[in-house]
C-alpha cells in the first residue's frame, strides 16, 4: 500500500471514528433529553413589582429553574374573586414573550383564573445575541427541553402560593408552546387537565409546513433534515399518550399554514381519551382577530368546566378519604428509545 492510500485509509478511519462517537453522543444526549428537573432545589424566587391593573393583579417575578437559570415570568391575578385561585400556566409561541400574557389575561382573570406565563428560553430577557444558525439550531434544541423542566418547576413554585389551589393548575399551549407544553403535561401528573391551541405532531410534518416551505425555499430539504435530526427527541407524539387520563383539548385550524391540519390529526389521534377536538376553518390562531376571540372563549368556557369537575372531585375526596386520587399518578414518563 502506499503512503498516500495509507493516508486515506487513515483520514477515513479517523473521519468514521469521528462519526461512530457523535452518533453515540448524540443518542445518550437524546435519553437525557428532559433530565434536569429537581423538585428538591430551592426555587429562589423574587417578586420583582406587583402592579394593580383594571381587570387583574400583575405580578412579576422569578425563579430558579435548572441551578442557576432564572426564568423571568408574569403572573395575573383576578380581583374579587375568593382565593385559592385555579391557575393557568399559558407557554407562549415560537416568537412571542411572556409580554403576550397582557394581551390575554383579562379573558381568564374575568372568568376566576389566574394565568402565569414565563420567557422561554431564547425570548424576551432571554433573548440569544448571537444570529449564528448553528447557535439559534442548538438553542432551540435547548429550548424545547427548558419549557418541560420550566413548565414543572414553575408548578412548583405556584403551590407555594396560598393564593392559588394547589389540585387546579391547568395548562394552555398555543403553536410552539402547544408542542412543548404536550410534552409537559406528559411529564406533569400534577396538571389534570391542558388546552393544546394550534399545536401538531410528527416532526416531518410540522417542518413540512407551508410556511416552511416559502421561508426556506430551495433549502428547505436540507434545513429540515438538520432541524429534525437536531429536535428528535422532542416530537410530542412520543409522549401525548401518557397523558391520558386527564382531558385534553385540541384546538386547530383546516387550512394552517404554520401547522399542517394533518400534523394536528396524527397528534390528536396518538392522544388518549378523554379529548375533544375543535376544528375552525381557519389558518393559524392570531392572523383573524374575530377568529382568535372565539378561541380564547371556547378555551375558557372549556377550563371552566374541567375546574368545576376537579373542584367537585376535591370536594368529595375531601369528605371521604378512601375516594382515589384523581390526578393519575403514572410513573415518570420514558425518555425516548
Amino acid at each position: 500500500m502506499t503512503k498516500r492510500s495509507k493516508r486515506i485509509v487513515g483520514v477515513g478511519a479517523a473521519l468514521a471514528l469521528i462519526l461512530v462517537a457523535g452518533a453515540l453522543f448524540k443518542r445518550h444526549a437524546d435519553q437525557n433529553f428532559y433530565e434536569g428537573y429537581d423538585a428538591s432545589l430551592p426555587l429562589s424566587s423574587i417578586i420583582r413589582g406587583t402592579e394593580d391593573r383594571a381587570e387583574y393583579t400583575r405580578v412579576d417575578l422569578t425563579y430558579q429553574g435548572l441551578p442557576d437559570t432564572t426564568v423571568p415570568t408574569l403572573l395575573a391575578l383576578p380581583l374579587g374573586v375568593a382565593e385559592p385561585y385555579p391557575c393557568i400556566i399559558f407557554l407562549h409561541g415560537i416568537g412571542q414573550s411572556k409580554g403576550f400574557l397582557d394581551d390575554i389575561a383579562s379573558f381568564y382573570t374575568t372568568k376566576g383564573f389566574a394565568i402565569a406565563s414565563f420567557d422561554q428560553y431564547m425570548r424576551g430577557e432571554r433573548r440569544l445575541t448571537s444570529k449564528n444558525p448553528v447557535s439559534q439550531l442548538l438553542g432551540l434544541r435547548r429550548r424545547l427541553a427548558l419549557n418541560v423542566v420550566e413548565t414543572r418547576r414553575l408548578v412548583d413554585y405556584l403551590q407555594t402560593r396560598e393564593d392559588i389551589a394547589k389540585d387546579r393548575i391547568y395548562l394552555i399551549g398555543a403553536s410552539f408552546g402547544a408542542i412543548t407544553g404536550c410534552t409537559a403535561v406528559a411529564f406533569e401528573p400534577r396538571i389534570p387537565a391542558a388546552v393544546l391551541t394550534y399545536g401538531g405532531g410528527d416532526l416531518d410534518l410540522l417542518l413540512a409546513s407551508d410556511a416552511a416551505m416559502k421561508e426556506l425555499g430551495t433549502f428547505h430539504g436540507l434545513a429540515t433534515s438538520i432541524v429534525a435530526f437536531a429536535t428528535a427527541p422532542a416530537d410530542p407524539l412520543k409522549y401525548v399518550s401518557q397523558i391520558a387520563p386527564r382531558p385534553l383539548l385540541f384546538q386547530n385550524g383546516s387550512h394552517d399554514q404554520l401547522i399542517p391540519f394533518e400534523a394536528a390529526k396524527a397528534l390528536v389521534q396518538a392522544a388518549g381519551e378523554p379529548k375533544t377536538f375543535t376544528v375552525y376553518d381557519s389558518d393559524h390562531v392570531g392572523i383573524d382577530d374575530e377568529l382568535t376571540m372565539t378561541v380564547l372563549e371556547e378555551t375558557v368556557a372549556w377550563l371552566q368546566i374541567q375546574d368545576e369537575r376537579i373542584r367537585a372531585a376535591s370536594a368529595t375526596a375531601n369528605a371521604t378519604p378512601s375516594t382515589s386520587p384523581l390526578i393519575n399518578k403514572t410513573a415518570a414518563v420514558a425518555p425516548p428509545s
